[in-house]
């Protein structure tokens, strides 16, 4: 069954709500039992005998309505289903709720609601009507992630009243399940300046088509080798058989730095979700892993202490990609500020595209970075809260350097830092 979207209703006072929801009369029943009181005391004080049966049924009527909804009304247990299970900030996941459920007497309304935590958003509550007849309640409504991280949904709770409106019952079912709310991932441009510089895609294409390399190196036949390998060639040169062996092309590595020196970030930054410069920054970074990984690198992501966040990203798994924007859903600052020995682990390497995304870096930052832009075929250095000397610095010395703004485009940020160099996208 699907649920009816409730109207709209005035925000009450939590002790209000809780009064409310002890409150077993509605107000149809307390304007039967005020009627009911009402015609009794009447009846006795202008000798209406009549009256004493009116307001004894009403009177009754209430009773029997709050007692059916004790001893018939039965509701067991509940249990959620997300589709998808993890849910990116910004996009939506449908929930299924399960309910057992016992019905008795028919024309029973009930109002059910699934509590939301903050950072979730949705209409999650309705009306089922008819819900005296059900054995088995199914109900779904869509919520969508506004904040990172781990959140619980529920518990869940059905008001039901009689058939006559007159009384109510709140029931509580359940416990509460978590939902896992994942950073956005965003499409960031292609690197259509570098592909054949940084060594991606167009480099591995050979490696991943398999045979037809051009880098072919002759060896010494083997039992078993194929006879059309052979290298008539090299084998005249070398007076024996020799056989064609393709050289083996290693898929070019990229690298993601995020910088979680609590130092550097907000204090509100050591809870997933609550600072909004730290949400963008982390967003920069998944977003960077899957433009990298589409590009044809394997994408390892670590922080300024050289601890992997995350499972690698092979080249062009896009499962890997959602595997990592899941570890990164509770991802938060702690470690000690290494931001000035970084180019200390690129040491006497060469290595593809390094994205180091950081906050609050200074010229004095920039200068101890320079010495890492030797080692990288494309160094990108996303900063928040950064002055524009400290950019201009990191550009001289060859970053690709952009300020990351947590109300930016984080589009046209990437396409600035990776096209431009230096730019302020705010």
């Amino acid at each position: 069954m699907s649920a009816s979207p409730a109207p709209a209703r005035r925000r009450l006072h939590p002790l209000g709500r809780a009064l409310r929801r002890m409150w077993p009369l509605t107000t149809r029943g307390v304007g039967a039992v005020v009627i009911g009181i009402a015609a009794i005391v009447c009846a006795h004080a202008f000798g209406v005998v009549e009256l004493v049966y009116v307001g004894v049924l009403l009177l009754v009527i209430v009773a029997l309505g709050w007692v059916s909804l004790w001893f018939v009304h039965r509701y067991g247990e509940v249990s959620r289903s997300f589709s998808p299970d993890v849910a990116a900030v910004g996009n939506e996941s449908v929930v299924t709720v399960h309910a057992t459920a016992r019905g008795g007497l028919s024309g029973a309304i009930a109002r059910w609601t699934d509590i939301l935590p903050e950072g979730v958003e949705g209409e999650a509550s309705g009306i089922l009507v008819g819900a005296a007849a059900l054995d088995h309640v199914r109900l779904t409504y869509r919520i969508r992630g506004t904040r990172r991280g781990i959140r619980d949904v529920g518990p869940f709770s059905i008001v039901v009243t009689d058939p006559f409106g007159f009384t109510r019952r709140n029931v509580r079912a359940g416990g509460v399940e978590p939902i896992t709310v994942a950073p956005a991932t965003v499409t960031l441009p292609p690197l259509t300046e570098y592909p054949g510089e940084a060594g991606g895609s167009l480099h591995t294409a050979t490696h991943q088509l398999g045979e037809g390399a051009d880098n072919l190196i002759p060896r010494a036949y083997a039992p078993g080798d194929s006879m059309r390998r052979i290298n008539w060639r090299a084998s005249a040169h070398h007076d024996e058989l020799m056989v064609r062996q393709e050289e083996q092309e290693s898929t070019p590595e990229a690298t993601v730095v995020l910088d979680r020196a609590a130092a550097r970030w907000a204090p509100a930054a050591s809870r997933p979700g609550e600072d909004p410069t730290f949400e963008a920054a982390v967003t920069a970074t998944i977003s960077a892993a899957a433009r990298l990984a589409r590009e044809g690198y394997d994408v390892t992501v670590i922080d300024t202490d050289a601890h992997p966040i995350g499972a690698p990203v092979p080249a062009g798994d896009i499962v890997a990609v959602e595997q990592l924007a899941l570890d990164l859903a509770t991802i938060v600052t702690g470690s000690d500020d290494r931001l000035a020995s970084l180019p200390r682990l690129f040491a006497g390497t060469v290595a593809g595209p390094v994205v180091v995304v950081s906050a609050r870096v200074t010229a004095a930052d920039a200068e101890a970075l320079a010495p890492l832009v030797a080692h990288s075929a494309l160094p990108v250095l996303l900063a928040a809260d950064s002055s524009d000397d400290a950019l201009e610095r990191a550009s001289a010395a060859g970053w690709r350097a952009a300020a990351l703004s947590a109300d930016g485009d984080l589009t046209e940020t990437w396409r600035a830092a990776t096209e431009w160099g230096t730019a302020r996208a705010r």
